[in-house]
């Protein structure tokens, strides 16, 4: 069992950055594969990085890539988005989510088994 808390959203300008943090619970974090997702009001969820276990692996969504990384400390339990020049279309609460299958990476919203409450994050014009 994976326990997930999600934090560092809030309010900022465009151009800005913001850190993202989830942190875990459960010994077997190490081995999971993480990944963040984000979903604005009315829309899909959609799939934002994924980390494979060993941190070696990073796959990022189209629409962030060149702005956003993610990183993990297996020390800390901890996964981080690094969300560098923002725009408004990235206003949405973002979650994090781990995949317990040791597959590595993955996009779709099934592959995930523990997920956090969300954060939200708005960015202003």
């Amino acid at each position: 069992q994976v326990r997930l808390v999600e934090s560092g959203g809030g309010l900022v300008q465009a151009g800005a950055s913001l850190r993202l943090s989830c942190a875990a619970s459960g010994r077997t974090f190490s081995s999971y594969a993480m990944g963040w997702f984000r979903q604005a009001p009315g829309k899909e969820r959609e799939f934002v990085a994924a980390i494979s276990w060993s941190g070696r692996g990073i796959h990022l969504g189209d629409s962030v890539k060149g702005r956003f990384t993610i990183s993990r400390d297996q020390a800390k339990n901890t996964v981080y988005l690094q969300m560098n020049s923002l725009e408004p279309e990235d206003t949405a609460v973002y979650f994090c989510a781990a995949d317990s299958s040791g597959a590595t990476m993955r996009d779709d919203l099934g592959a995930y088994d523990y997920w956090g409450q969300g954060t939200q994050v708005t960015v202003s014009s």
